[in-house]
């Protein structure tokens, strides 16, 4: 058989690759903008389409619960939320993630209150790095489907057994149709092994789980869990490659670079706003600037390594997010700064998009100019000056 495309929207392409992971345990809470996506696969699994075990609860925290008790009895999982639905998660999160259970989960990236707004930023997932799962964004449709497939490959790989976020820019890709290619079932067959947990839980062997622990032994645990997203690093790499060798699509691993090796000036992004990006380096190109795109898709584990080697020849470069850490940066650009530290380069933080607020192409532009402007040293200590830019705010000329 050959692969088949369809006309569908990224909530409905994660569904799809959902469906094809074969999950024998789906829990379901409906929040704007996932909706879609647990919605598709109630609609699979009562059409036959899909063989798994369909359950409605009554909360966000209850499903990732659910889940996390199915996978240790050796069941693959799924479940999905947004927003305010991952921060009532937040327990359980840990729980998973220190209990090394392998689940898998899509988080559709919203704006958390106050003020309230179902549209999307990235403050929801960034704000629960520190939760021990693995943190991927995604650019589209296509990658959305892939990255189902990869998620489950990477979370019940044996040197990881770590919970995988799968993270879509609410509405953006959510609600944005695309065609995209669906792999045939040989071919995931060929790249997903069948699940085989060696920790779940079994009356003939039976093992201690969710237990309590002493101060010292307690950090033996944690160290274990921090050794096990840092295998993730290679173990990315490899799963990326495999899935390439099977369906042609390759996605770079842990960063996607574009126009980095010469680039003078280089924009860092997250998720979808990377197109908008990689379509002004185009335009800015043709007209002779040196400039470029570092997409970063994985927040955990952090691409430090990937960061310094595509960014070595810039002069200056901006981290732009959809994210802030009050009274101080945004997340992203926290951790892009202690990657680059020992590095002799202009960094600058960009804070856009906030509560869904669109990013024009006239802004990119305009960050690009910026980013070339500190070459000139009358500027420099203007732009140290602010630590973080709002883009899109108008600020007091007090303030400026």
């Amino acid at each position: 058989m050959e692969p088949t495309k369809k006309f569908v929207s990224g909530d409905e392409a994660v569904a799809i690759g959902v469906k094809l992971a074969k999950p024998h345990v789906i829990a379901a809470y409906p929040i704007t903008p996932q909706t879609i996506v647990v919605e598709r696969l109630a609609e699979m699994v009562e059409s036959g389409e899909l063989e798994s075990e369909y359950m409605y609860v009554e909360s966000e925290h209850s499903a990732l619960a659910a889940v996390m008790g199915a996978s240790v009895l050796g069941a693959r999982t799924f479940t999905a939320t947004s927003s305010q639905g991952l921060l009532y998660m937040a327990e359980v999160l840990h729980y998973a993630s220190g209990g090394r259970v392998p689940l898998v989960m899509m988080n559709a990236n919203r704006s958390v209150a106050l003020p309230w707004s179902i549209f999307g930023d990235q403050r929801d997932s960034l704000s629960l790095l520190d939760s021990g799962w693995i943190q991927v964004y995604v650019e589209d449709a296509q990658e959305s489907l892939d990255m189902m497939l990869q998620a489950y490959a990477i979370a019940e790989h044996p040197d990881v057994l770590t919970p995988v976020m799968v993270n879509l820019d609410g509405f953006i890709l959510t609600h944005t149709y695309e065609c995209i290619e669906i792999p045939t079932s040989e071919q995931v067959e060929t790249f997903l092994p069948k699940f085989e947990f060696a920790n779940k839980m079994d009356i003939n062997e039976p093992k201690n789980l969710f237990f309590s622990s002493s101060p010292e032994h307690n950090i033996g645990f944690k160290y274990q869990q921090h050794k096990a997203i840092e295998n993730a690093k290679s173990v990315i790499e490899e799963i990326d490659k495999k899935y390439e060798a099977v369906t042609t699509r390759g996605y770079g691993g842990l960063v996607d670079a574009y126009k980095c090796d010469d680039a003078d000036y280089i924009i860092i992004t997250l998720g979808s706003i990377t197109g908008l990006v990689r379509d002004v380096v185009e335009e800015l190109r043709s007209e002779g600037q040196k400039v470029g795109v570092l997409k970063v898709r994985y927040m955990r584990p952090f691409p430090d390594e990937e960061i310094r080697a595509y960014t070595k020849a810039a002069k200056v470069i901006g981290v732009l997010e959809k994210d802030i850490s009050f009274g101080y940066q945004g997340t992203v650009f926290t951790n892009v700064s202690a990657a680059l530290r020992e590095c002799d380069v202009q960094l600058i933080n960009y804070v856009a998009g906030l509560g869904g607020k669109n990013i024009a192409r006239e802004e990119i532009v305009h960050i690009y100019k910026e980013l070339n402007d500190t070459e000139n040293k009358s500027k420099v200590s203007a732009v140290k000056s602010q630590a973080v830019r709002f883009v899109g705010v108008e600020v007091p000329k007090d303030e400026d």
